[in-house]
């Protein structure tokens, strides 16, 4: 028995899908203590977007460590913040029309999700936040309530109140538009809903089993919320900071949300680091009404303004396009020709393939790490294969990932897992 399972807690999860002792890491590669490579097809879940130890981000970080820069100063004023904050505005709001407060509410996206619905809540006199179905918003017991995940629910331990949840875009089917039934419930005094204080939606649903909402459904749900005076919130924590090729994943549909709430890959670098952008007539706190000693702690605030270089120009926008239609193009074919009923979904470098078959998922993620790629699952019954690569990743390193993931359904689907990548797709073409 190893350190970890003598001495870590049994609540360990990725380890047990991913059993190796990492030491380093870079680009898009991680090496374990043995010296094997591993292809990374995970990046933190969506914590490392621009790869492992960017050279840029990390000679920015280097440099403002030897030089003693300050790294904890609680919500007091910083260089780094200062610098971070203009660079936000000059980079990313600016150029976008925005106009948004900063607020930095502790180190991760559930500090900003609680945040962001305790603001709501206090702006609009109104108790009730909604969710929808299959979201994932955060651990802790205000993002649980809006989280649809009956597991995670579950280990709350308490009742989860002041929330309701009603269907995600194609909840119901491709053919039902699920806004009726939420402005329905909005309009009829006996549906049982409070009016809420704010509505929480993540575009893609990252967790939930890569759900995609079209920019149709968000564009009316924008417009129900204003209506009925309810504060949107956007969760941006997984889908952001280009994940889904511009920076925010709700710019392709034209929608300006009231609060944003980011995370994951802000630092650039795999530092903890969370926002919550607030429009300006909504920052309404008092001094110190919400507060935590890590606010955005200074490492992490060099290295987010040092990311922020990937986004002076349109570059890694048009590059996440044009591998997502590689990714897309690859993952149509594997699924035509292997297993035509299950459905692909995604934008950007998001992806998951969801099988009839949920065991299936599993099993190709284990045969996936087996030939050295690591590739995560979502989706309740962990029924998708989800595709999350890091935003830079070279494209001969996204096709080799990508034979990879084929080489592992064939050997799952031979039922024969531990053959070599081309005797499994020998045998599952000639069954």
């Amino acid at each position: 028995m190893n350190t970890f399972e003598r001495l870590e807690s049994e609540v360990r999860g990725y380890c047990r899908s991913f059993p190796a002792v990492f030491s380093s890491a870079k680009g898009a590669w991680m090496t374990d203590t043995s010296g094997e490579r591993y292809l990374d097809f995970f990046a933190g879940a969506g914590v490392l977007n621009y790869g492992h130890n960017p050279d840029g981000i990390k000679q920015a970080l280097l440099n403002y460590l030897m030089r003693d820069g300050i790294t904890h100063t609680l919500d007091m004023y910083s260089e780094a913040k200062q610098h971070f904050i203009e660079r936000f505005q000059q980079v990313i709001l600016e150029p976008r029309g925005l106009s948004y407060k900063f607020q930095f509410p502790g180190p991760t996206g559930t500090n900003a999700v609680e945040a962001a619905l305790k603001l709501a809540r206090k702006v609009t006199g109104r108790e009730q936040a909604v969710g929808f179905t299959n979201a994932f918003h955060g651990m802790t017991l205000g993002a649980l309530a809006v989280t649809g995940n009956s597991f995670k629910r579950a280990g709350a331990g308490v009742p989860l109140g002041h929330s309701a949840s009603v269907p995600f875009d194609g909840y119901l089917g491709q053919d039902v538009d699920t806004l009726d039934y939420f402005e329905a419930m909005l309009h009829d005094g006996g549906s049982g809903m409070d009016k809420p204080a704010a509505v929480i939606v993540e575009t893609v649903q990252a967790e939930g089993g890569v759900n995609v909402a079209s920019n149709d459904w968000l564009r009316r749900l924008r417009q129900i919320t204003t209506e009925h005076g309810i504060v949107l919130i956007v969760d941006d924590i997984q889908v952001g900071c280009g994940r889904t090729g511009a920076f925010f994943s709700f710019e392709e549909a034209g929608i300006v949300p009231d609060i944003i709430t980011l995370s994951k890959s802000l630092s650039g670098y795999g530092l903890p680091l969370a926002l919550v952008l607030i429009k300006p007539e909504l920052d309404q706190w008092a001094p110190g009404e919400h507060n935590g000693t890590f606010r955005g702690h200074c490492p992490a605030f060099v290295t987010g303004a040092a990311a922020l270089k990937f986004w002076e120009d349109g570059q890694l926008q048009q590059t996440v396009a044009r591998s997502g239609r590689l990714v897309q193009q690859h993952l149509e074919k594997m699924i035509a020709k292997r297993v035509p009923c299950a459905r692909l979904r995604g934008r950007g470098l998001i992806w998951g393939v969801e099988f009839s078959d949920s065991t299936l998922a599993t099993r190709v993620s284990k045969a996936c790490f087996a030939r050295g790629l690591i590739i995560e699952t979502a989706g309740i019954d962990d029924q998708v294969l989800k595709i999350l690569p890091s935003l830079t990743i070279t494209e001969e390193e996204l096709r080799q990932g990508l034979e990879v993931i084929d080489a592992s359904l064939c050997a799952v689907l031979s039922g024969v897992d531990e053959l070599p990548s081309e005797e499994a797709c020998a045998l599952a073409e000639a069954a």
